[in-house]
């Protein structure tokens, strides 16, 4: 009689599977078995420990990934950058990963309090979204700009306020040119998640990325995941999206008052300043009335003879904003002693390549292969370790946005 492995949980392999981008067939060939066995598996069948070992070892998840259960999906839409087929396995691997951060996130806040979620209600969108109109759109990026302080000036650090704002970001290596970024409104922890992608080429495209996202947590917070199936739905929600990037980025009044001209170069004059593509601005000037359509066609034919949609200028120079919470808590856990680098691994029983690109953590930061961590003086300031905490939580993890952007 053949014996399986105790224990053994058929989620888990697909999870593993899809989170690597393979088939059944692939990894059925990466494990010397056949198909047919690898859909067993993932149905109910439990394989023998030395194929699980074989399975472990070669998708490099540790053994104790397979036995335990799975992370418990949400019924909340997942807004993805592109509903395209060619993305299918894309998003596949970005599911898994969102997942992946919310079991991290939901680790982590066993001993940190993180920021509250703190978007007013009215900024919510209250009608339904096909009822929204550009002007509901500004206004909505208007009055969240009033909100964190920053009336008609530059964002300085988007991620940072999102993250004081309660939301939970991470970087990932998306593999796909096309799907940059997601987010979902999670239902079953109440914490609102925004995935960006590692690979994106340039800073101020990532941000733009990260406003997007934010759109869709503003205003497409309810909508019922059915509508984002429907073609023409999805179509109208990602421009709407698209639309709040834009005026949350840069604010009609305050760009009209400090563009000298509507040209390349005056575009140019503003980029660092503001943080935003000039692609994107082209695109502002005819939404708000500076520029007409031939003239928006004129700038980007000139554009394209510049060499710019490949890259532009400022783009090598000007740095991406990186998440910061998960990362300062990771490292808070083993600065004040709370937990050492095997104990987190061990706790996770996720693969140290995961927790690392999720937490923002430098490649090797778990194994010990990197040699010091770094002290945040806003860490040591502003927390109270676990062990002198009677209710187990350190507190106010790392400050505001307005006074600590390291």
């Amino acid at each position: 009689m053949t014996v399986g492995t105790p224990g053994f949980v058929p989620d888990r392999l697909t999870e593993a599977r899809e989170s690597l981008g393979l088939t059944k067939v692939a990894l059925s060939e990466l494990i010397d078995v056949t198909p047919t066995a690898v859909s067993q598996y993932e149905s109910g069948t439990s394989p023998r420990p030395e194929v699980l070992d074989q399975i472990s070892q070669k998708l490099g998840f540790p053994r104790s990934f397979f036995l335990r259960p799975p992370v418990t999906d949400d019924d909340a839409p997942i807004f993805w950058r592109s509903n395209a087929a060619a993305t299918k396995i894309a998003r596949q691997r970005g599911l898994q990963r969102l997942k992946w951060c919310k079991q991290i996130t939901s680790y982590l806040t066993e001993y940190f309090e993180f920021p509250k979620v703190d978007f007013p209600e009215e900024l919510f969108s209250s009608v339904d979204f096909r009822e929204l109109t550009t002007k509901d759109i500004e206004r909505s990026a208007d009055q969240l700009r009033q909100f964190w302080g920053f009336g008609q000036h530059p964002v300085p650090d988007l991620l940072l306020e999102l993250e004081n704002s309660g939301t939970i970001t991470a970087r990932i290596n998306m593999a796909a040119e096309t799907l940059d970024a997601f987010s979902q409104w999670s239902t079953r922890i109440g914490i609102p998640f925004v995935i960006l992608g590692k690979d994106r080429a340039s800073a101020v495209r990532s941000r733009f990325d990260a406003a997007h996202e934010l759109g869709h947590l503003l205003l497409h917070r309810d909508v019922d995941r059915k509508r984002i199936n429907s073609k023409e739905d999805f179509k109208l929600i990602e421009k709407q999206a698209h639309k709040f990037a834009a005026a949350f980025l840069l604010p009609g009044k305050a760009f009209s008052d400090e563009l000298w001209t509507p040209s390349l170069d005056g575009f140019l004059a503003l980029k660092e300043r503001w943080r935003v593509s000039i692609s994107m601005m082209v695109m502002r000037c005819e939404s708000i009335g500076i520029t007409e359509k031939e003239e928006t066609q004129r700038l980007y034919i000139n554009y394209n003879r510049r060499g710019w949609r490949t890259e532009e200028p400022l783009d090598s120079v000007l740095k991406h904003e990186e998440p910061k919470i998960l990362r300062r808590s990771f490292e808070a856990l083993i600065q004040e002693g709370i937990k050492s680098r095997q104990q987190i691994i061990d706790d996770l029983s996720l693969p140290t390549r995961e927790i690392e690109q999720l937490g923002g953590l430098p490649a090797g930061f778990l194994s010990g292969n990197q040699a010091e961590i770094k002290a945040f003086p806003s860490l040591r300031e502003g927390a109270r370790s676990a062990a002198n905490d009677s209710s187990g939580k350190v507190v106010n993890l790392f400050g505001s946005a307005k006074a600590d952007e390291s």
